[in-house]
């Protein structure tokens, strides 16, 4: 008995164009949150501003029926005028500069990424102002991205920052039909990387001028309260800088630890930035090199509140050499950082391969 082949099958129709897989934009993305800024150094923009920013309960923890009277009668009628003029003092012709870093920074990171064979799509967004998380995300999902990893621009982890972020993030997901894969870093103030930029961003300033007598770390400030009932800001604040010391083989009194931009009557963590500054000056130290490490970005509080105010103050009593040491911005090794934390947090997910409509979800 002769085995006879079966004859060739014809070949299988073409799927039709509705059910034929069809590109859509990378699966996975990965979302940079900063704090925010106003959109323009007036009063009306940072009335609208500080309205948002200072009714997040995780900013000012007062209850509500103390804090809105203070809030609508006083400080949003007096408060916007001063922080207006302090804007425009450092107003760029791109915009806020908090605003035009964080873009690039994003863009950077992106770039690296795709260098490295990651198809991702990075965008930026703000907790407070334009672009709001909320929109960015609504974005994100719209364009096909089922998995988005969010990284706040907070090295250090406060209840403030990355908690209000945190908190962003999942009243979007309680609106969303559909809710993406979500994962979140919420701090990476001893990561390596970081540190390491830290690191460069000193040496760099050393090898175009002496180093001053003093290396000051001035750390955005939260009340003391914060740290009693839990927040580990102060001891990530204070790991930061015990690791930045010993990359550059400081002796201990050579690098002094501080806090700024207290609000309020309570009393904050401590010392603080300023009066630590004039009580050096008093003390005889003639030169400082001051930077911002809890800054991912130079934004008001830095340029304004340091490198005017702070720097006025240490030279009127007596200090001759203040140098401000601007913040990591998109400086090579911190978005080679940032790149490597979020490559470490995508862990699991497949971002190298091509995505198709109609593909299986992880």
């Amino acid at each position: 008995m002769r085995f006879r082949p079966e004859p060739a099958a014809s070949p299988s129709p073409s799927p039709s164009p509705s059910s034929a897989p069809v590109s859509v934009a990378p699966a996975t993305a990965l979302l940079l949150v900063n704090l925010g800024t106003p959109d323009a150094p007036t009063p009306a923009a940072l009335r609208r501003y500080l309205a948002e920013f200072l009714s997040d309960p995780r900013v000012v923890e007062i209850p509500r029926l103390a804090w809105w009277p203070i809030l609508h009668g006083i400080i949003l009628r007096l408060r916007p005028a001063k922080s207006a003029a302090k804007y425009r003092s450092i107003w760029r012709p791109d915009g806020s500069p908090l605003a035009a870093w964080t873009e690039r920074q994003a863009s950077a990171v992106a770039g690296v990424l795709a260098a490295r064979g990651q198809r991702i799509e990075v965008r930026h967004a703000m907790r407070y102002g334009r672009p709001a998380m909320g929109a960015v995300l609504d974005e994100l999902r719209a364009a096909g991205c089922t998995r988005v990893l969010v990284l706040p621009l907070y090295p250090q982890y406060a209840a403030a920052t990355t908690g209000s972020a945190a908190d962003a993030l999942h009243r979007w997901a309680l609106r969303a039909r559909r809710v993406p894969e979500l994962r979140s870093v919420a701090d990476y103030h001893d990561d390596a990387g970081y540190v390491g930029a830290l690191a460069h961003s000193v040496q760099r300033h050393w090898q175009q001028r002496p180093p001053a007598e003093r290396l000051l770390l001035s750390f955005h400030g939260v009340p003391e309260r914060s740290r009693q009932l839990g927040d580990p800001y102060h001891d990530q604040c204070q790991r930061t800088a015990a690791l930045l010391r010993e990359r550059l083989a400081l002796p201990a009194d050579r690098l002094l630890v501080t806090f700024q931009s207290r609000f309020g009557k309570a009393q904050w963590l401590q010392p603080y930035t300023e009066p630590t500054l004039r009580e050096l000056a008093r003390q005889g130290i003639k030169s400082v090199d001051v930077m911002c490490p809890g800054f991912a970005a130079d934004c008001l509080e830095t340029l304004e509140e340091i490198a005017q105010e702070a720097r006025e103050a240490f030279l009127h009593e007596g200090g001759q050499t203040f140098n401000y040491l601007p913040c990591l911005n998109d400086d090579e090794a911190w978005i080679e950082a940032l790149a490597d934390l979020a490559e470490r947090h995508l862990q699991g997910w497949d971002t190298h391969g091509a995505t198709t409509a109609g593909a299986a979800h992880p």
